[in-house]
């Protein structure tokens, strides 16, 4: 459509029928009398057209976006260097240039074209415009012909230009899109098949080279012409045959009714907009004759922004009455956009104008009361504080959100200071103007930093960590992160949260932390109702309000511990927060406007999945930590306990070392718990100690002072390691010498690594070096608490070790049967050891299978009918229970009614149904862990966990012999059915 646009001091042309039909008004209205005219032969032609006779054959040019009419004038870009050297060869002669004008075959993959064919055709037009007034007259100026058909052409070809202005964004010709490169190069003209059959006989009246493989045209439609076969393919040059109108009568009534309606709408047309007005000016001076039906139809149709297809099926229409037609309709409907575009402008302008009157009116307003003191400076300061908090954001809020604000603002205005609904509204506004509505941090995807991040900050715990980058790759895919909630599991110690923390770091997001352990209050999350005194929001929109943005990565401490009293059950207000469909509209009962929780990464944390609840526990995926074998331990204490203990106590790096023996005995016989909390402290607690020793030894540091040092932040120290920084002395394991790193990760980890040194402190007098090994520990942190989790060397009959979960871990107790009395029908059975209920049923399954067993091994033997059997398990302080103790009690008894040991060194776990299926359990990497502390060399698994077996990593498995049993009659060959001197 051509561009409209508003002059509003330009003089309304007054166009009308007899307008219109006389020559010598068009001429002065546009500055050139008729008279001049007459005198100069090239005035009134502009382009003389060639006989047909001598252009049987003509170059063609595609048309990408409209076609050309004849009497219009139309920009093209060529990318044919060929045709471009044919047309300037012709220009450089004298001759005039003609080729023939054809639209493409119309195809769904070419309509339109991009906006940089656009763009340059745009500017196409304008250079075009300044070469045609500028260049010299063998490439510009028309060249007029002396055949007498010319000058019949050329009075009725140089009709209305006004296409130069309204097709100036027609498109690169010979280039449509979806063509191949290899075509694009010469802009995809091969064949005379793809472009349309009828098309315009044109003038080149300008060609403007933009460089050696592209040229701008301006071409000049003289008549239709029709292609008839193709001559040559490249440049591409076709036989035409050149068209006539069909002959009609001017006389007839519908014709001249048809004749007389197109003007009274072309009347119509023009008083819409004065850029048509201007467009039939630029058509007037070139003396065209608008009572030529023919003629005026086709210069109509140019003025029109019509659909390509309708514009071709005008060109081709020979018949000057059935074209007039559909240009009469193609006319309406573009006075109808005119009209819908004039009421748009309407109302957008009413619009501006009522906000200009309202902002006026405010203003004087304000004045106003100001003069009279009805308003106060700092209300009027407070409001324009909000309003320039919110200003930055402003269009991203929430239409609901922006209404809440604008009334409370309003209401402000209006409120005394010294009433008490000031205050609430007060607060309320800062709450709302300090959210970041609609402001979201960019999260970096990147599963090499990612790896980096991870690696520098927790040692082991490779499928947390393959776990963690399948969930970023898969961010990568999508996009974004979220939608999914992930939940850490595992005992204490083990790095949950520095796990969530490093996440943080890998995405680059804000990272903020809450604890709900012992929560027992909704309104912790849900905020508190306004009519509360001391109300405020819950602990998301506080984090919004902390980090500044609408996608922080929020990490839910203990989410396993949350309590539940008379204020509601935090749990069921977490469903809503943790639920990705519902949590893009969550309602805070404070602020009482919908808030946006959807790009929120959540993580949260827990040591057992028992105690959280089912829906919301169906909400998250659960992501298992087990903890960590002794070589592990290892090398987190020397990669990063020891020189974060050092940082804290001032030992210098030589001041101290603890051998290795020393450390395996300090984690073994120490510090056995899944994590490394308790291997931090003791550590820290040698550190001590010798700083405590080198001092005392003369050594010395720099004199306090009072200067207050800057608070430690979150990052700097581990509060649950798996890692947590670097320390002075150690490198991570990607900045190893000789590995290679971009900058950017370079600096990174550079600075980390900085940010974690001790400040450089000098130590004046002398000390020697504290050397610590096995036997020097207990001066440092006491005797062991335990030597071994092994109560016997070699274990008696009755006695099986068996193996468990807890939340601290896996650890190994013993399962003891005795007999207590001997007689006659007096076989029962007795438990202490503070059994659960559960614990209970396996132990009396286990006597009824027992009895059973014992029968169809030995039928003789009727120890369980005669004896009363008491069943204990060590440890009786501490409660136990669950259901995978059965395969040990089983062994336990056979063991005491056959007066046989179990076989050395051996652990099992499962539990047996009444019919001796041994039935899968949980935490295998956890009860295998507990027997490596424990030295057991073989273990019994059910067959059910061979799965889980193989997926353990094979430090793990390392130095075991593991049995697979489905039945109990497999654990009873490898416990009790062997020859002892084998072995």
């Amino acid at each position: 459509m051509a561009q409209v646009g508003t002059d509003t001091s330009r003089t309304k042309v007054s166009i009308a029928t007899e307008v219109l039909g006389r020559p010598e008004l068009l001429c002065s209205v546009t500055g050139q009398g008729v008279e001049s005219m007459k005198n100069d032969p090239n005035a009134g032609a502009l382009v003389p057209s060639s006989p047909e006779q001598r252009h049987r054959e003509v170059f063609a040019v595609a048309l990408q976006r409209r076609p050309l009419f004849p009497g219009s004038l139309q920009p093209v870009t060529v990318n044919d260097p060929k045709l471009i050297d044919e047309i300037l060869d012709l220009k450089r002669s004298g001759a005039q240039a003609y080729v023939g004008a054809f639209m493409w075959q119309p195809s769904d993959d070419s309509e339109g074209m991009s906006s940089a064919e656009s763009a340059a055709s745009d500017s196409a037009m304008a250079d075009l415009e300044s070469a045609s007034s500028h260049s010299d007259s063998s490439t510009s100026s028309p060249v007029p012909s002396t055949d007498t058909e010319a000058a019949s052409d050329s009075s009725s070809s140089a009709s209305s230009s006004s296409e130069a202005s309204s097709s100036s964004s027609d498109g690169t010709a010979n280039s449509p899109s979806g063509r191949s490169t290899a075509e694009s190069d010469f802009g995809g003209l091969t064949s005379d098949q793809q472009l349309c059959e009828v098309g315009t006989f044109a003038q080149v009246h300008t060609i403007v080279p933009i460089d050696p493989r592209r040229a701008q045209l301006l071409l000049l439609g003289h008549r239709r012409l029709r292609r008839t076969r193709q001559v040559q393919k490249r440049p591409l040059k076709v036989a035409v045959e050149h068209l006539k109108d069909l002959p009609y009568s001017s006389g007839d009534d519908i014709v001249k009714a048809t004749y007389m309606e197109l003007v009274s709408t072309l009347k119509d047309l023009l008083a819409q907009h004065p850029i048509y007005r201007e467009q039939l000016q630029v058509s007037f001076q070139f003396g065209s004759d608008f009572q030529d039906l023919s003629r005026l139809a086709d210069m109509a149709a140019a003025l029109t922004s019509a659909q390509e297809t309708d514009l071709q099926a005008v060109l081709a229409e020979l018949s000057i009455p059935d074209r007039a037609n559909a240009v009469l309709l193609l006319l309406k409907k573009e006075i109808e956009l005119c009209k819908l575009q004039a009421d748009i402008g309407k109302r957008v302008e009413e619009k501006i104008s009522k906000d200009q009157r309202r902002y006026l009116l405010m203003e004087q307003l304000k004045s106003i009361k100001k003069e009279l003191g009805m308003e106060r400076d700092d209300k009027s300061a407070m409001v324009q504080k909000f309003e320039d908090k919110i200003a930055p954001h402003k269009d991203r809020i929430p239409a609901e959100a922006r209404r809440v604000i604008e009334e409370e603002m309003a209401k402000l205005s209006n409120l005394e200071s010294a009433s008490s609904e000031f205050n609430v509204t007060r607060n309320y506004l800062d709450w709302l103007t300090a959210i970041p509505w609609g402001h979201y941090t960019q999260e970096r995807l990147d599963i090499q930093y990612a790896q980096k991040v991870l690696d520098q900050d927790h040692y082991g715990l490779e499928d947390v960590k393959d776990r963690i980058l399948e969930f970023i790759a898969v961010g990568r895919l999508r996009g974004s992160t979220h939608g999914k909630i992930l939940c850490l599991v595992g005992p204490p110690g083990v790095g949950k949260t520095s796990v969530g923390r490093s996440i943080a770091g890998a995405l680059e997001r804000k990272y903020y932390r809450f604890s709900v352990g012992g929560l027992s209050d909704v309104a912790e999350i849900k905020g508190h109702r306004r009519t509360y005194v001391g109300a405020m929001p819950g602990k998301m929109v506080q984090c919004l309000k902390s980090t500044g943005t609408s996608n922080p990565m929020v990490l839910i401490d203990e989410i396993d511990k949350l309590g539940r009293g008379y204020q509601g059950d935090p749990a069921s207000a977490l469903l809503e927060l943790l639920d990705p469909e519902q949590n893009s509209g969550f309602l805070d009962h404070y602020l009482d406007v919908p808030v946006d929780l959807s790009k929120v990464l959540f993580m949260c944390t827990a040591n057992v999945l028992d105690t959280i609840p089912g829906p919301l526990r169906d909400r998250m995926e659960v992501i298992r930590i087990s903890g960590y074998i002794a070589d592990e331990k290892i090398a987190i204490a020397r990669r990063y306990l020891e020189p974060q203990s050092q940082k804290l106590t001032g030992v210098p790096a030589d001041g101290i070392q603890i051998t290795d023996d020393a450390m395996h005995t300090l984690i073994t016989e120490y510090a056995r718990e899944a994590g490394v909390r308790s291997l931090k402290q003791l550590l820290e607690k040698t550190y001590r100690k010798v700083a405590l020793k080198l001092v005392k030894g003369g050594l010395s540091g720099p004199t306090p002072t009072n200067t207050q040092e800057t608070p430690a932040q979150p990052g700097d120290a581990v509060a649950e390691h798996g890692g947590g920084g670097l320390g002075d002395g150690e490198a991570p394991p990607d900045s190893m010498p000789g590995s290679q790193e971009s900058g950017s990760d370079q600096t990174l980890e550079q600075s980390a690594h900085e940010a974690q040194k001790p400040p450089p402190v000098t130590l004046t007098g002398s000390y020697a070096k504290v050397i610590i090994g096995p036997d020097e520990l207990k001066d440092y942190v006491g005797p062991p608490p335990f030597a071994s989790d092994r109560i016997y060397d070699t274990t008696p009959p009755g006695v099986v070790m068996g193996l468990a979960w807890t939340s601290m871990g896996g650890s190994s107790l013993y399962v003891e049967a005795a007999g207590v009395e001997k007689g006659e029908g007096k076989g029962s059975l007795k438990t202490t050891g503070q059994l659960g209920d559960v614990m209970k049923e396996s132990a009396t399954i286990a006597h009824t299978f027992s009895r059973a067993f014992l029968e169809r091994k030995q039928p003789g033997n009727d120890f369980f009918k005669n004896n009363a059997i008491h069943v204990h398990v060590p440890s009786g302080s501490t409660p136990k229970d669950g259901p995978s103790a059965g395969c040990t009690i089983i062994t336990a008894l056979l063991s005491l009614a056959l007066d046989k040991p179990v076989r050395p060194d051996l652990a099992m776990t499962g539990e047996v149904t009444l019919t001796g299926r041994v039935l899968p359990i949980g935490g295998v990497k956890e009860k295998t862990l507990a027997a490596r502390r424990s030295g057991v060399k073989t273990l019994l698994f059910p067959k059910g966990n061979e799965k889980d077996w193989d997926e353990l990593s094979d430090d793990v498995k390392k130095g075991f012999n593991v049995h697979f049993s489905d039945t109990f009659e497999d654990v009873y060959k490898v416990a009790l059915d062997y020859d002892v001197n084998s072995l």
